[in-house]
């Protein structure tokens, strides 16, 4: 048997004035996923259990079958293990984003998608800078970086995980001053944000990006903060062996705790122009050696994040194109497969942020019996009577029920 998981980040979203009040899934072209409902159950999943926030982080974990009330212990941790950084039991790690500040306004939560040459260059400058042997800064992806501090005491560990910290996405175009950590350890944190700063605004990378009229990487925004979580294999799970492929840290962190096999996509970025095509067939090939495959493509949520319809709309074209297409052909004339699509969360428009709605999503495969509709969108998925509790319920059902 044959498991895909096909996912596109935040695609999912509200009826927006300038579509006609249709949402981004309901104008969009996606011939794939659209046969896929033809042929299976389309439904509602709530990806992110109450009273916690929609994050990428929890959904992703709720729809790869970890229940984030049991397993989830922060952001920063997942991304410390994509990247290779092994965390101690008192240390805490921080997303640490590269932002653009514009006085006392958050204007840019991605310094402009910086390069990967470029944020290189300036987290360890930052390193040289800031770091000691308490705070280590380390390179992520992008703008999607990493800090570490090594707490001296379980109360100072608490403290820090306590602290309230904003994710900078949540903010754009808001005080930064207004913002900021609060908390027991919050001046600790808002020192080095503000000595990040004045640090790296007279960095020449920065000057040429001004220059440029880029958004330059003139801040550091801490965030997302987790001590090392505990998780059982997903073989172990449910006793399927498999693979992520995915350009964002915190999803391959979570595939390499739970021992997915990460595969590297040449081209994937995590933005508008990530490799589609790259990511459908290396999925396909992934199959052929592995049971089950999970594909993430943050783009939509990223257009999302930014506000931008257009972007948005060809996200998920492409997403339906290159990814869900490719997986769709290679498995839908075999007898033994399941595949699931999906929004992890809703990422709209009108509010540029993630929220908490339950995410439409279809099945199809062995077993799986059509329900009655034709088109994925959001009204139609709230039309089912077809509702999930949980994605770890859902992911159940697609590998074990």
């Amino acid at each position: 048997m044959k498991y895909a998981t096909l996912v596109g980040d935040g695609m999912s979203d509200y009826p927006l004035t300038e579509l006609d009040n249709k949402t981004p899934l309901e104008v969009a072209k996606i011939p794939n996923i659209n046969e896929i409902v033809k042929n299976g159950m389309l439904g509602l999943v709530k990806t992110v259990p109450r009273g916690m926030k929609p994050a990428s982080d929890i959904a992703n974990l709720s729809i790869l079958g970890y229940d984030p009330k049991v397993y989830y212990t922060g952001r920063g941790p997942l991304e410390a293990a994509n990247i290779g950084v092994e965390l101690n039991e008192d240390d805490v790690a921080f997303r640490c984003n590269l932002i653009t500040s514009n006085n006392d306004i958050l204007a840019d939560y991605s310094a402009g998608h910086i390069t990967e040459k470029e944020s290189t260059i300036l987290m360890k400058y930052l390193d040289e800078n800031l770091g000691s042997e308490k705070i280590k800064f380390y390179h992520g992806k992008s703008y999607r970086n990493l800090m570490v501090i090594r707490a001296h005491s379980r109360d100072e560990q608490s403290d820090l995980l306590k602290t309230e910290c904003r994710p900078p996405h949540d903010i754009t175009g808001k005080e930064i001053s207004k913002n900021l950590p609060n908390g027991r350890t919050s001046e600790l944190l808002v020192k080095l944000m503000v000595d990040s700063r004045a640090l790296l605004e007279k960095h020449e990378i920065n000057k040429v990006r001004v220059d440029l009229k880029e958004n330059p990487a003139n801040m550091i925004w801490l965030w997302g903060q987790g001590i090392n979580p505990n998780m059982p294999s997903f073989k172990g799970m449910f006793d399927v062996e498999g693979s992520v492929i995915s350009a964002v840290d915190l999803v391959n962190g979570i595939g390499k705790l739970i021992g997915l096999k990460l595969i590297n996509v040449p081209g994937a970025t995590g933005y508008y122009d990530t490799n589609y095509q790259g990511k459908g067939e290396y999925a396909v090939n992934s199959l052929k050696t592995r049971d089950f495959v999970f594909v993430h493509v943050e783009a939509p949520d990223e257009a999302g994040h930014n506000g931008d319809v257009r972007a948005k709309i060809q996200a998920i074209e492409n997403f339906d194109k290159f990814v869900v297409g490719s997986v769709w052909k290679a498995l839908k004339d075999t007898r033994d497969y399941r595949i699931m699509v999906l929004s992890d969360h809703a990422t709209p428009i009108s509010v540029r942020t993630h929220v908490s709605d339950p995410a439409p999503f279809v099945m199809v495969g062995k077993g799986v019996e059509h329900n009655g509709f034709d088109v994925f969108n959001e009204n139609n998925a709230k039309a089912s009577k077809v509702k999930f509790k949980s994605g770890a319920a859902l992911t159940k059902e697609l590998l074990k029920g």
